[in-house]
């Protein structure tokens, strides 16, 4: 395993570039190196090692846009106040936001149809009216 500690010295990078240059030369030897990775947890991104930043960024997202909580303190009250305050608004232009696109799309779904009755509506009733067909009406 002194290889193992060797690759390690050098991060993630390292045993990536391993991994595959060991697919171009023999696809099992990379396949291997790959399982040896996620069952050891070298990637940092399963298993011992907890999730990783961006899984952590998204559960935070969630959690605020749900209302579930609020986020952990900076530790400086003042960025503190400012984050909070700025997620305020965006959440609030968020949801005027996605009001517009509904009334938008309310807006579009109304002229669609507006436009589909005006092509169906009859024309003048009468004996010497056509018909839909387009030829003269029947006898």
């Amino acid at each position: 395993m002194e290889l193992a500690a060797k690759i390690d010295s050098y991060g993630k990078p390292a045993w990536i570039g391993v991994m595959v240059l060991a697919f171009i030369v023999f696809w099992p030897f990379g396949l291997a190196i790959l399982a040896y990775l996620i069952w050891s947890g070298r990637m940092g991104c399963w298993g011992k090692s907890g999730p990783g930043r961006w899984h952590a960024a998204h559960k935070h997202g969630n959690s605020r846009s749900q209302g579930k909580g609020a986020t952990a303190s900076s530790g400086n009250r003042a960025f503190d106040e400012y984050r909070d305050e700025t997620l305020r608004r965006l959440e609030e232009e968020q949801a005027e936001f996605f009001e517009f696109l509904e009334r938008l799309r309310q807006a579009k779904d109304k002229a669609e149809f507006d436009q589909f009755m005006a092509a169906r509506k009859p024309g003048p009733e009468g004996p010497d009216a056509p018909d839909m067909r387009g030829g003269p009406a029947p006898a």
